[in-house]
């Protein structure tokens, strides 16, 4: 609290100094046996005002410790003290219930979410579990089957496997200090066999594709990394028409590399262009019936760049394609960055 809000506050006293003033101009006028006075009334009520404001400066500069206590942005996480008045006392003992309080119910979150993420992570590698039986029996039955079929299943089942590598990554968000390891990787070999899992499409689809004819070396981590390169990946997929075309570029740069994956797809509206990172987002592509857009892919794809300093960007036109820009910064330029 500054010190002009601390006066605004007692405004009542100064309209009691005020009234006690004008009652004193009253009776000195109703005296007539006082003499020379109003020469030194001026006087007189520029010293009361002086001792005033002293009073209430000193005042302010005793409580302003007290005052500072809400200032800060952690407020509701440290319990109030310094109180000196009984009505300081009154109202330190009301804030630091609620502070207790909003103490048990944030212990109390903190306490269900440990649970379902715990949950979450034993579903996740349950589900594997029959998610590979599903996947050998299908390789079983691959000449009992229609090879129209059999692509269908097998594309299906990659579907619900890379769903449960969402959650799972999702769920691990925000433990990424914990599970991240930066080492130098060469990009070309590190996304091959990320394309090379998407064939089926790819084949079912007709789309061409096009390789990167260079290589270059980057710093990242190449687990989290896939799963960006795959997030991205499976959407220049899903939204490129069959005999549309995939570029994969690598184009070393100055000041770090670049990775481009553009589709010839049906791109994202301009008004949807800023919020595609978003999470939930699905936009006016999204909602298309036959995409099953869920917005959490581009969401965890740009939040775990952001974690391992690489840059995601996006460029598109509609009706023409959508361009997906990852850039990885040199070392140095990285740690100035940083």
């Amino acid at each position: 609290m500054t010190f002009l809000k601390y006066l605004k506050d007692r405004y009542l006293i100064f309209i009691g100094w005020l009234v006690l003033s004008l009652l004193l101009v009253l009776m000195v006028w109703l005296t007539p046996e006082v003499n020379n006075f109003w020469d030194n009334l001026f006087y007189l009520f520029v010293l009361q005002f002086f001792f005033l404001m002293v009073f209430l400066a000193i005042d302010y500069y005793r409580k302003k410790p007290w005052y500072d206590q809400f200032q800060a942005e952690d407020s509701l996480q440290h319990f109030v003290e310094k109180a000196q008045t009984n009505e300081e006392r009154w109202l330190q003992s009301y804030l630091n219930q609620q502070v207790s309080e909003h103490h048990q119910t944030l212990e109390q979150v903190v306490a269900r979410q440990s649970e379902q993420k715990d949950y979450m992570d034993s579903w996740i590698h349950e589900i594997k579990v029959p998610l590979a039986a599903v996947d050998l029996l299908l390789q079983r039955i691959e000449f009992e089957i229609e090879d129209q079929q059999f692509v269908t299943l097998q594309n299906e089942v990659q579907k619900i496997d890379e769903y449960v590598e969402q959650v799972l990554f999702y769920s691990r968000s925000d433990e990424f200090i914990n599970d991240y390891l930066i080492q130098e990787y060469s990009l070309k070999k590190m996304i091959q066999p990320i394309i090379s899992s998407q064939a089926n499409y790819f084949i079912q689809n007709s789309l061409q594709l096009v390789m990167p004819e260079n290589d270059a070396k980057v710093l990242t981590d190449s687990k989290w990394l896939g799963f960006i390169f795959r997030q991205l990946l499976s959407n220049a997929i899903k939204y490129t028409p069959a005999n549309g075309k995939i570029t994969i570029e690598i184009v070393p740069q100055e000041k770090g590399v670049t990775l481009k994956i553009s589709d010839t797809g049906i791109g994202i509206p301009k008004e949807d262009l800023g919020r595609i990172f978003d999470k939930g987002f699905t936009g006016e592509n999204g909602r298309r019936a036959q995409q099953h857009s869920t917005g959490i892919g581009l969401y965890l794809a740009k939040t775990l760049s952001q974690k391992i300093g690489v840059e995601l960007s996006a460029t598109s036109q509609q009706n023409v394609g959508t361009t997906m820009t990852l850039f990885f910064p040199q070392l140095s330029y990285f740690q100035e960055e940083r």
